[in-house]
């Protein structure tokens, strides 16, 4: 297949358009390579196609006049334009192409002037007389010189508006006269700007994940109603695209002078701030940025958000950075939160803020949770070699055919235990069966929740040490050794890449982005080492407590001490990455 993208944007490679162009491109390459391999060999023995053959023109590089009118191509020298310029050469790969795709930023409601220059000198290519065809647009049309049957043609446009929805009339009628009506496949994308923001990288991906599978679908079937409904949705709410387009400007609204670039910056972060999210009370984030000696707040209230340049508010949380660290981190250039662990910033007041940086400012279509650290809005890549597909288990996000899960439930993990410790004390052998009920129970109880390696292993440890009780093994010798391959288990897991309480916790903290996190890993990895040393010193006075006429509530006296640890470990959560955002 043949394709002739056209790329009609003053910018030529830098264009927002040409973004959209390539990525649709490349799902075409992807729909042809599909298609190969579903059919690798023809009806006749002919071989599939099995890529594309691509022209770009760049207009803005190109010699293309202006059409004189003088109508020479058909009276004079039929077929052949007077000017001698790169037009010729164009004409002729648009012969030459299956599909032609034409790429360009919406200029006044149509295309852009040179566009509409490259546009009028097709005059060449078509006869001088009069025809009617059916479905054709207008009150007349010209026939083709040539035979174009078979060829097909996309407009793929962004324009700057919120939506694009009623600016595209003009383009339309202009195509419908020229290929016919509705004859041409458009993708119309408003908020085109946004598309060269890198600090909104992670929502115009995700559009452009829906341009690359329109691009796949087109070779194929034609562009579904699922996709082009995707295509059509807006990338931001009206109410904030247009506040962050207004900020982007950086001049001042009431002035018009220009506005210092943190401050515009600061404004556009401000923007995407999603009221809904709003706790019950107004916080103010302050800005500090230490290299430039200018600090901003942002109130964030019930209504919107509001920046102030007096500092006249209280601050809740105040984050002290350089604006070159701040700018990278919203780009996606810098994780935050490694940027924090490396000092680069600092967190005061209120951390809550930071760990819930996503509700706040997040994407308000993305089904992200909560943010542990900003920076993680970038669309980013998981680590090939991760060990998180072994820790969660082999099923990822189903546990069955089209069976959604929900998140890790520690109870999988600790019932078949508890169940263990209180019940085998009183009685040895019922205690056991009951055990190895709740260790097939819980996993049929909790049939919806994703399966750690943790889970697994208890599960298989606990049925052991239930086993043995009922072989006659001594209880005090099982129980209290149970607790030290407990403790052994919660111990060693702090020498995985993810700590063994990391696994559940994450639920809490946008999930598996959680695990990309240092501070976050950093702080599972020492409660889960406290927790392990607990259980590895409570068989030591488990053994004594069974020994005597109370051993049979032992496992009511281990729960007091695991509660006082709980207490704690909700403290701790909060406070140790409050502690390291300090500095």
């Amino acid at each position: 297949m043949k394709i002739l993208a056209i790329n009609g944007s003053p910018k030529g490679n830098r264009s927002n358009t040409w973004k959209l162009t390539k990525r649709f491109l490349e799902g075409m390459a992807a729909g042809i390579r599909e298609n190969a391999e579903a059919s690798p060999v023809g009806q006749n023995g002919e071989r599939p196609l099995r890529e594309l053959q691509v022209e770009a023109l760049q207009i803005n590089a190109l010699e293309i006049h202006p059409c004189l009118g003088c109508f020479s191509c058909w009276n004079k020298t039929p077929g052949t334009c007077c000017i001698k310029d790169d037009m010729e050469e164009v004409i002729q790969k648009i012969l030459w192409a299956d599909v032609v795709i034409w790429s360009f930023p919406l200029y006044y409601y149509t295309v852009p002037g040179g566009m509409k220059n490259l546009i009028d000198r097709q005059l060449p290519m078509v006869l001088p007389y009069m025809v009617d065809d059916e479905g054709q647009a207008g009150s007349g049309s010209h026939p083709s010189r040539y035979d174009m049957g078979g060829k097909s043609t996309v407009l793929i446009s962004t324009c700057g508006f919120y939506s694009a929805e009623g600016n595209y009339d003009g383009v339309c009628s202009l195509f419908d006269h020229i290929c016919g009506k509705g004859e041409y496949t458009s993708v119309f994308c408003g908020q085109g700007e946004l598309f060269r923001v890198p600090e909104l990288s992670q929502r115009t991906e995700e559009y452009l994940k829906f341009v690359y599978t329109a691009g796949k679908e087109y070779v194929q079937e034609g562009i579904k109603p699922e996709t082009r409904e995707k295509l059509d949705r807006l990338l931001y709410p009206r109410e904030i695209f247009e506040s962050m387009a207004d900020a982007s400007w950086g001049i001042d609204k009431e002035t018009g002078e220009k506005e210092p670039e943190a401050l515009a910056f600061t404004r556009q972060m401000a923007a995407l701030y999603r009221k809904e999210s709003y706790p019950g009370k107004d916080l103010i984030l302050e800005m500090c940025y230490t290299d430039l000696n200018e600090c901003y707040q942002v109130i964030l209230g019930k209504e919107g958000s509001q920046v102030l340049t007096n500092g006249s508010g209280k601050a809740t949380t105040r984050i002290e950075t350089p604006f070159t660290v701040w700018r990278s981190i919203a780009a996606g250039e810098l994780r935050g939160d490694e940027a924090l662990m490396r000092h680069m910033y600092r967190v005061k007041g209120d951390f809550s803020l930071m760990m819930n940086w996503d509700a706040y400012f997040g994407n308000p279509e993305s089904s992200q949770g909560q943010m542990p650290i900003p920076g993680e809005m970038a669309s980013e890549k998981p680590d090939a070699n991760d060990d998180r597909e072994q820790l969660l288990g082999a099923h990822g996000n189903q546990t069955g055919v089209g069976m959604p899960t929900r998140g890790t439930n520690m109870n999988l993990l600790l019932i078949p235990w508890i169940v263990f410790w209180v019940a085998v004390p009183i009685d040895g052998f019922w205690g056991s069966c009951l055990t190895l009920a709740a260790c097939v129970g819980m996993p049929l109880l909790f049939y919806r929740n994703r399966k750690t390696f943790y889970d697994q292993l208890s599960g298989a440890l606990v049925a052991g040490f239930s086993i043995l009780s009922i072989m006659g093994v001594s209880g005090r010798i099982v129980v209290s050794f149970s607790y030290f391959v407990f403790g052994a288990m919660w111990a060693v897991s702090c020498l995985c890449k993810v700590p063994l309480t990391a696994c559940y916790s994450m639920n809490r903290y946008n999930g598996e982005a959680a695990l990309r996190n240092p501070i976050f890993v950093r702080t599972n990895r020492i409660l889960t080492l406290l927790w392990g040393i607990l259980y590895l010193i409570t068989p030591i006075w488990t053994y004594l407590i069974m020994g005597t006429e109370i051993g049979g509530w032992v496992g009511a006296v281990n729960s007091v001490i695991p509660v006082l640890m709980g207490i704690f470990t909700v403290w701790f959560q909060r406070w140790y990455p409050a502690r390291l955002a300090r500095g």
